[in-house]
């Protein structure tokens, strides 16, 4: 018997079109693992589901007229992912494999990461990054002065 989610306190709801498909390519580029799903209509169309990323709860649906839309029908989303993982470069490179589109190669950054960015196939972005060092704000805030403007 399943025993019922323990929620935290902030997690992140997705909308997407095609969710079904979705779920398998956050198996796929990113480890995740498939909580559970609830489907509407057939088992292609979900309703709900709940994914772990690394640990994280994300939750998502298929879009709803006059309730949720996804990145596609908005056009792009505002919003970007950051992912903690051990590796950038063999995370971001499993993640283009299963199909998601570079933004951002992975690169050393000022601010004591390693990171890339990708959009998935459903229109979501995410960084993918790895700590290099540990700085403290101020280090960073010098770092970030030091840079050519428009980095």
């Amino acid at each position: 018997m399943n025993t019922p989610t323990v929620y935290p306190a902030l997690s992140a709801y997705i909308t997407v079109k095609e969710a079904a498909k979705a779920i398998e390519f956050y198996k796929a580029a990113f480890g995740a693992t498939e909580l559970f799903r609830l489907t509407m209509g057939g088992p292609d169309f979900v309703g709900h589901a709940e994914l772990l990323i690394n640990g994280t709860l994300v939750m998502l649906s298929e879009e709803f007229p006059g309730m949720s839309k996804s990145p596609h029908a908005l056009g792009g989303s505002p919003v970007t992912f950051c992912l903690i993982v051990d590796n950038a470069d063999a995370a971001f490179a499993k993640a283009v494999a299963a199909g998601a589109t570079v933004l951002r190669a992975v690169a050393d950054q000022f601010y004591g990461f390693r990171s890339g960015c990708v959009i998935d196939p459903f229109g979501h972005q995410w960084m993918i990054q790895h700590q290099t060092e540990q700085l403290t704000p101020q280090q960073m805030q010098e770092r970030m002065n030091a840079m050519p403007e428009g980095c």
